[in-house]
Formats: structure tokens, sequence, C-alpha cells
């Protein structure tokens, strides 16, 4: 069970969340390439990943008895860039570096090259896969860490992720815990106009696998789900967290335009306004 989630420390999470999103958004307008709405939509979640929920220690990124998370849609990065610089894996000045040439962070993230980061993604779909082989091999290590497998609802329509489902619904790999960002588009357009992802949950659940669905902004209720994926044994757990695209830059939300592209300065200055203007307004409520 992870530690309880008293007010103090969820405030702290919902500040540092939007702090996130400010980075995200100066990032991209410093590398004038990248991904807005999907970074912006999983702030909450890295969040509460990266200060309350995994089991890590920055100043040990191999420790052994780690939980890993593996980043399946690594064009999301700079939100998780993002946290890991907060919790003090390299400085917040580097984030300013992000898809520049010999840069650690790169436009998808690179394992080779950068403590704490599990993996290399870029192809969609195949997250799923390595994170099955790693909850396959801490069991039979006989290690208690956890495997948390971040994807797109987009690479749902990749058949290597059903793949995976079923090996790891066959294996009853209850240290596995996929987290789905539902928030309905991908680079294209809407997920249901361009190849129909429900009943989404009916499909994880023919594959053995237990599946809770959440307000994916809301960080209580991803803490809940993870605490009730931690108390299941026979099998995997899938949380669909359902997002909002653009979280908190009131121009980008729900728009499929902002999945892969940047702000310039002007949108940038009118982003950060909106978040800076969060920030404080939830400051004032919390204090």
């Amino acid at each position: 069970m992870l530690e309880s989630l008293h007010d103090k420390k969820l405030k702290f999470l919902e500040e540092m969340a939007n702090r996130i999103r400010q980075d995200i958004i100066s990032m991209l307008v410093e590398a004038e390439s990248g991904h807005s709405a999907g970074p912006l939509g999983m702030a909450d979640i890295f969040t509460a990943l990266y200060f309350h929920v995994l089991k890590h220690d920055p100043k040990k990124p191999d420790w052994p008895e780690r939980d890993r998370l593996v980043l399946s849609n690594g064009h999301i990065c700079p939100v998780r860039y993002a946290a890991m610089a907060h919790a003090g894996y390299f400085s917040l000045e580097e984030l300013k570096t992000l898809r520049k040439i010999h840069s650690r962070l790169q436009g998808h993230p690179h394992r080779a090259t950068l403590p704490g980061m599990e993996t290399t993604s870029g192809p969609l779909g195949s997250g799923l896969s390595q994170a099955v082989g790693m909850a396959l091999a801490v069991k039979l290590d006989k290690k208690r860490c956890k495997i948390y497998c971040l994807m797109s609802d987009g690479e749902q329509q990749c058949g290597n992720i059903w793949e995976a489902a079923m090996f790891a619904g066959k294996n009853k790999l209850n240290n596995l815990i996929g987290v789905i960002d539902r928030n309905n588009i991908q680079i294209d357009g809407f997920t249901e106009n361009i190849m129909p992802l429900e009943p989404l949950r009916d499909k994880y659940e023919a594959f053995n696998w237990h599946v809770i669905e959440i307000d994916g902004h809301n960080i209580h209720h991803f803490v809940d789900a993870v605490n009730e994926a931690h108390a299941i044994y026979e099998k995997p757990t899938v949380i669909i967290a359902h997002t909002i695209p653009g979280k908190g830059v009131s121009f980008m939300e729900n728009k499929f335009e902002w999945h892969g592209k940047p702000p310039n300065s002007d949108e940038a200055e009118a982003a950060l306004m909106e978040l800076a203007a969060n920030y404080d307004r939830m400051k004032r409520e919390h204090h």
C-alpha cells in the first residue's frame, strides 16, 4: 500500500503538476518542435508517479529494488523529463536542451543517455511487451517491485499491444500496472473516427486484466487506483485514465491539431500566462 495522500501532500502535487505544465510549454517553445497535447494531459499522473507512487531514488537510479516506469508513447516525453528534473534526476536548466543536437533530452527517450530511463521508445505499441518482460523477470527474481507501463490510447490500435496483453493475462503478472492515456485523439484526428477503440474496458477484461477507469486529472483517484491495483493478486491491472489533451491551456484543450506541434512564441506566452494565473489561484485556495 502507498502512504496515505493527506491534504498537504495533495496540494503539493497539484501545484507541482502546474509547474510541470509550465516547464513543458517553455521546453517546447525553446525547441521549436515536439508534442503539446499529450504531455500537458498527463502532467497530473506523472507528478503523482514521481512524487508519490514510484519506489525510486534519483541518487541511485539503478537501485535493484526500484519500481520500473516504461513510457511506451515516447513522444510525450517532455512531461517525463520535467517530472524527472523536479524529482532530482538532472537539473531544471537542462530542460531547455529538449530536442537539441547532442542533448540527452531527445524527442523520444534514449535509455543509454539518461539516468532513470528504463527503455528507449519511439515505435508505438512496443512498450507493453517490454514491460511484460520486465514484470516476468522481476517475478522470477522474486523481487517485490512494480512495473508501470504508460501508453497512449492511439497505440491500442497496434497488434503488438494485444500480444503482450494476452501474455500478461496468461502469466498472471499482478506486478504489472498499465496506464492508458485515454484522451481520444491521435495525430490525424479523434481515435473513434480513425480506428475505434471502444469497448476498450471489455477488451482488456477479455484478456484477463483487472480494469479501473478514472478521471486522469484527479490525483487522488489515480493514487486510489494504484492502491487497488496493488491489492489484485491474480491478474495484471490497467488504469484507463480519461484525460483532456492540452489540459491547462484552454486554446489547446481537446484539439487533436495540438497532438504533434509546439506553440510559437505568442502562443507560449499566452499559455504560460494562463498556467501562472491557475497556479496563483491554486495557491490562494490551498493557503
